[in-house]
């Protein structure tokens, strides 16, 4: 590892076995990164509250304009989407095999094969990145129609562990992370994954893309079982407590049902009331399935392993 002294202008030292290169990308999600925690907290007002709102549009458009990118990208998967509901549900139920990134050989290793260090150094990005599903939730049901309102309530009670503290999902991910002595930080993540929960939280806060929100949402519902169970065989097999790692096995099971009310109740009400909203729906959960091919893509590079997808 370079010291910090040597390091190029451009460049920050690497950090568990990568480099943070300072490349556009990351400079772009460092500073979304920051926006978002900032946007997001609980706040004051601050008399120069005009002046930062003027500041805020500049950054408002480089988000906008990431989200178009990743818009567009994912057009080449919608050629072929079917416009009937039905056929629909069966197109985006597909998604959980056919989408980029589904059946990565990442997780079968990370159940097999890695050590403590390694499995931390995934937890630990993970976490940096995680957007809060409960909160993107909340951002998201505002005005919806009564039908996809009230799963989307249901779902949301589910993660506030039905009004148990205890039981909360955020808090449950954030005792794993404490009792594995994490310590994720933005500038310490890759750039990935931190496109992924500027992605999330794009979709969730900005209305016109409500329904992108809902199909990002949904098709992390539909995938998140499978790669969470290998996650938690991987933390059983390194003797790690089930309380330390309930929230893994937790939602390898939960959202198998959240994911066939969400797109019974969510998805399939919307269109069938709606067909204009398929299409955005499906680019939601094409451009939150692209995002995370890229997370791991970008973690077996970081493991140095040769795996075939």
């Amino acid at each position: 590892m370079l010291e910090s002294t040597l390091a190029p202008p451009d460049m920050q030292p690497s950090r568990g076995g990568i480099s943070l290169e300072m490349t556009p990308n990351r400079k772009l999600h460092l500073q979304l990164s920051q926006f978002n925690q900032q946007r997001l907290a609980p706040n004051f007002i601050h008399h120069n509250w005009a002046v930062k709102a003027l500041h805020e549009v500049h950054i408002l458009i480089k988000e906008g304009d990431f989200v178009e990118s990743q818009r567009q990208h994912v057009q080449q998967y919608l050629v072929h989407m079917p416009q009937d509901p039905d056929a629909f549900m069966q197109f985006f139920s597909n998604l959980k095999t056919e989408a980029p990134g589904q059946g990565d050989a990442l997780f079968p290793w990370l159940a097999s094969q890695a050590n403590m260090q390694q499995m931390r150094w995934f937890l630990q990005q993970e976490a940096a990145g995680e957007a809060g599903f409960d909160d993107l939730v909340a951002m998201t049901q505002i005005k919806l129609p009564a039908t996809a309102k009230l799963e989307m309530a249901r779902n949301y009670w589910d993660e506030m562990g039905r009004g148990h503290q205890n039981s909360m999902h955020g808090l449950m991910l954030e005792g794993t992370v404490k009792d594995l002595n994490l310590t994720p930080t933005i500038e310490d993540t890759v750039w990935e994954s931190l496109a992924l929960a500027n992605l999330m939280v794009a979709l969730a806060i900005n209305r016109r893309y409500a329904y992108q929100s809902i199909g990002a949402l949904g098709a992390v519902e539909m995938t998140a079982p499978t790669r969470v169970g290998y996650v938690n065989e991987g933390l059983k097999r390194l003797n790690v407590d089930f309380e330390v790692r309930k929230y893994f096995q937790l939602h390898a099971t939960l959202d198998i049902k959240h994911s066939e009310a969400w797109n019974k109740e969510v998805i399939y009400s919307l269109i069938k009331s709606n067909p204009q909203t398929a299409k955005p729906i499906a680019e939601g959960a094409l451009m939150r399935l692209c995002a995370g091919a890229k997370c791991f893509e970008m973690y077996r590079k970081h493991f140095a392993i040769d795996l075939l997808h």
